[in-house]
Parts: structure tokens; C-alpha cells; sequence
């Protein structure tokens, strides 16, 4: 055949594709990582691997979120600014500020474990004392933030102290009937504009001439996203710091944490308190975007609805709470001709992700993980447990398959010699214990030798030429072998006949 008539073979590819690619390591050089600023985290977790194909060592991402945010938030900025229209837009910034009360909201719930309810209740104290203060004395927009603060933080404390004594539903219906009373002082109070519908005329980021405008509407996107980055890094500093590792240390186990030291209350109530201060920033922002305050913002549809995104994204996770927010969101004001219907679509998905779903939407890929994986292990087990040779649950833990291959062989194996052992293959063994043997009792003698050494039989000599015993070897180093029984036998071939005895009768046995 000529070389013009050679076809080159079609080589198709093989296995799972790989999204990100690997950076292969070379080992001439060092292996450095780059660190965050003013930090010692790095900014991404890579660990090494070897690629079983090539056999050479490759770098892998351990955790991939950060390559997540950083392609979608982005995304998040441009998408409604380039392709949407203002009530895009508007429902953008809706979600970057409900996203931002959440994540602080989830810090309380998921990070501190204090099932508050109180969240919203905070956002709007600090919101209409804001706001008071700008139309009453002339409060500019960046007061209001710090006026927020502060008041989330005072409120903070207040409501926090309650969590020392009370939890879980005792705490929450504490909390619930707190967003009440609110609800119901703001609507009958005049000084909060109980005629109007609202307090509003306080100062704002974004100019006049440029209100209900697209520069000013993108001028509030802007803003409500640089508060969305911001709640983000504090959700970083404080769950993924010293605060909340020691939360997590302490709620695996309470008596163990409270053993080394660690104040659980102290740091839940620490927790608490900063998260509100940053709720308390979120309603200064709020009034500042709105130029006021309505009593809606403490309604229990409000509270309902900011619920069902922290559930349906995913509890105790950032990703969770604004993936969450988003559909949310998206369902309830981008959807609108859909009316009341999509109240129940969001019910809907909110039942479906309480049915099926552990962590959320956002926690189905790791659910299906763990399922593939107990299917797998369940598929090798039952082709294990058709051999016989190693337990179904074993099997599981055994990393190298080719070891229970090898269990496999061994036990055909043993199966076959059983069918070898007569009484006259012990009587010839007996008789000549050394030398010459015939086909059976020779392969019988050679898989004995093969045998690992923990536990081999082996003959100790108590005096020379005269007495010995059986003894089993450990296979560790420096621990001696133990003895098997006290008889002694007083002659070589009987010991090595009593050997022969106990492998068969182990033999037999298994």
C-alpha cells in the first residue's frame, strides 16, 4: 500500500469535556500562587493532579465560585444597561438592593443560626429615620447613609439581646410581631406621613433634571449595584473569616467549641449586630434611591417574598441568595402582565425546591453529584458482591479497583484448591513433608508460600533439634510474632506437618 493510499484513522474524543482547562505544571519551575491584597488568601484555590492519560501533573481549581462571579456580575452590569429598557433597568436595581438585604439577611439566619424575621424591620426604621431627618433638617444623601448605620446598629443591639435568652420559633414570632407593631405605628403616625401614603422629599444621589430619565435611572443601577459589590464584601469578611469559622467550629458541636474557649453567643450576637448595621446602610440607601419611604416596606408580603428568594436560591450560600433574588425578581416585576398568576408560579417553585431540592436551586448540582456517586459505588458493589470476595459496603472504600480484582482471582482460586484436598493429599504430606510432591499438593504448598506475611504461620525453635513451636508473624516491624498454641512438637517434619494442617484448615474455612 502506498502512502497516497493511507487513510488516516478517525480518532474520536473519549470521556467528559473539561469547561476549564488545566495549566500543566512544570517541575522546574515553583509552584506560587498569587494572594488577594492586604491577605494571605489566595485568589484561587488550585491544588495538583495527576492526569491519568498523560501521567503528567496538572493544576486543578478546588473552588470555582470565583470564577462564577466574576464572569456574572459583570453580565449583571451591562446586560440591562445595553439591551434593556428603564423598566429593565428598574427591576435590575430592585434586585441588586433586595439582593444586598438578603445576603445580610442570610448572614443572620444561615452564619449566626438566629432565625430573625426582623430583617425588613430594620431596613425600614432606618429608612424613614433617614429620610426624617433629610426633608426635616436638610440631611444630604451621604448622612443618610451613616444615619441608617447607626440606627441599624442601635436596633441591632436592641432586638439582638432578646436572641440570648429565646430561639428558633419563640425568637422568630418575637421578631414577626416587631415588623407588625412598625407596620402599624408608621400607618397611624402623621409625623410619617399617614396621609400621604409615605415620607418622601428627602435628598438623593441622583440629580433632578435627570429623575424618572434613563441617565437617572442608570445612575440608580449603578449605585444599587457598587451597594450589592459592597454587602457582597462584607459577606466574605465575616462569613469567611474568623467570625464565621468559628460559628461553624461551634455549631457542629457546642460543648466541644465552648470547651476551647470559643463564646458561641458572643460571636452569634457579634454577627447579629453587623449585619444589621450593614441593613441599616441598605435603608439609608433606600430612602436615598426613592427620595423616601413607604409602609410597605415592613408588609408581610414583602417579608414573604424576600423569604422565598433566600429558599429558593439556597440558604447559607452568597450565590443562593442572589441567584434566588434574581428569578424572583425577574417573575415579579419583569412578568407583570402574567398578573396575580405569578404569585403562584413563584409558590410553585418554592414548593418544588422544598420538595426535591437540599440547598436550593443553586444546590442541585451537588445534590446530583452525591446521587451519581451512590448510584456508582451501589453499581460497583453489586458487581462486587456477584464475586463474592469483597462486601458490598468494602468495596465502596477500596480505591484501587484492581485490588478488588486480585480478591476476585484469589477466591476462584481457593475455590479450585478445595476441590483438591483428599485424605490421601494429607497423608502423602505427612509421610514426606519435604521434597518431591505430586501436582495437587505442590500447587496446595505454593500458594500457602504466596500468602502476605501478616499473619503466616512459621515455626519457632525453642531448643535446637528438639522442641518448636508455631508461631504467626505480625508484618510490623519491631512487634513480635505471636504464639498460635503450646504444644511442642520434636521434630521438624511434625511442625511442618502441623503448619500444613492449620493453612488447610484455614483454607477450608474461608
Amino acid at each position: 500500500m502506498t502512502d497516497d493510499t493511507k487513510q488516516t484513522p478517525k480518532m474520536n474524543l473519549v470521556g467528559r469535556r473539561r469547561f476549564i482547562p488545566r495549566p500543566k505544571i512544570d517541575g522546574a519551575k515553583t509552584f506560587t500562587r498569587k494572594r488577594l491584597p492586604f491577605s494571605k488568601k489566595p485568589i484561587l484555590k488550585w491544588y495538583a493532579v495527576t492526569n491519568p492519560k498523560t501521567l503528567g501533573r496538572e493544576r486543578k481549581i478546588r473552588d470555582k465560585r470565583p470564577l462564577w462571579w466574576a464572569l456574572c456580575l459583570p453580565l449583571v452590569l451591562i446586560l440591562p444597561i445595553v439591551f434593556g429598557n428603564n423598566t429593565v433597568i428598574i427591576a435590575a436595581t430592585i434586585f441588586a438592593i433586595y439582593a444586598s438585604i438578603n445576603l445580610m439577611w442570610n448572614l443572620i439566619i444561615g452564619t449566626a443560626g438566629i432565625f430573625s424575621l426582623a430583617t425588613m424591620a430594620v431596613v425600614g426604621i432606618a429608612a424613614y429615620t433617614a429620610s426624617y431627618f433629610s426633608i426635616n433638617f436638610g440631611l444630604t444623601w451621604p448622612a443618610m447613609l451613616f444615619v441608617g448605620t447607626l440606627v441599624g446598629l442601635v436596633f441591632g443591639v436592641v432586638i439582638g439581646i432578646p436572641s440570648i435568652r429565646i430561639e428558633n420559633l419563640y425568637y422568630a414570632l418575637l421578631t414577626l410581631g416587631l415588623v407588625e407593631l412598625c407596620r402599624v405605628y408608621v400607618v397611624q403616625s402623621r409625623t410619617l406621613g399617614s396621609a400621604t401614603g409615605g415620607l418622601y422629599g428627602a435628598d438623593s444621589f441622583i440629580p433632578e433634571q435627570f429623575a424618572l430619565q434613563r441617565p437617572g435611572v442608570i445612575i440608580g443601577f449603578i449605585a444599587a449595584f457598587v451597594l450589592l459589590l459592597l454587602m457582597l464584601f462584607v459577606y466574605r469578611l465575616v462569613n469567611e473569616k474568623r467570625l464565621g469559622m468559628l460559628l461553624r467550629t461551634a455549631r457542629e458541636d457546642e460543648a466541644a467549641a465552648e470547651a476551647m474557649g470559643i463564646d458561641y453567643v458572643k460571636i452569634r450576637i457579634q454577627v447579629f449586630i453587623i449585619s444589621s448595621a450593614a441593613l441599616g446602610f441598605i435603608g439609608g440607601f433606600y430612602a436615598a434611591y426613592f427620595k423616601g419611604v413607604s409602609p410597605s416596606v415592613f408588609s408581610i408580603q414583602t417579608m414573604l417574598l424576600m423569604f422565598a428568594m433566600i429558599v429558593i436560591g439556597g440558604m447559607d450560600t452568597a450565590e443562593g441568595a442572589v441567584a434566588g433574588t434574581g428569578l424572583v425578581v425577574f417573575i415579579d416585576k419583569i412578568l407583570v402582565h402574567m398578573g396575580p398568576n405569578r404569585i403562584i408560579l413563584i409558590g410553585l417553585i418554592m414548593l418544588f425546591v422544598t420538595l426535591f431540592t437540599q440547598g436550593g436551586l443553586l444546590g442541585i448540582k451537588a445534590q446530583f453529584k452525591a446521587f451519581r456517586k451512590k448510584k456508582k459505588s451501589q453499581r460497583r458493589a453489586a458487581r462486587t458482591q456477584k464475586g463474592g470476595e469483597v462486601m458490598s459496603e468494602e468495596a465502596t472504600e477500596i480505591e484501587d479497583k484492581q485490588y478488588i480484582y486480585y480478591r476476585r482471582f484469589d477466591k476462584k482460586w481457593r475455590d479450585h484448591l478445595k476441590t483438591l484436598v483428599t485424605e490421601e493429599l494429607i497423608e502423602e504430606h505427612r509421610k514426606k513433608p519435604l521434597g518431591q510432591h505430586s501436582d495437587a499438593l505442590q500447587r496446595l504448598i505454593n500458594y500457602f508460600r504466596c500468602q502476605p506475611l501478616p499473619d503466616k504461620y512459621a515455626i519457632y525453635e525453642i531448643k535446637a533439634l528438639r522442641e518448636y513451636q508455631l508461631v504467626a508473624l505480625t508484618g510490623v516491624r519491631g512487634m513480635p510474632p505471636r504464639v498460635v498454641d503450646d504444644k511442642i512438637y520434636t521434630s521438624l517434619d511434625k511442625a511442618y506437618h502441623a503448619i500444613f494442617l492449620r493453612r488447610m484448615n484455614d483454607l477450608l474455612e474461608s
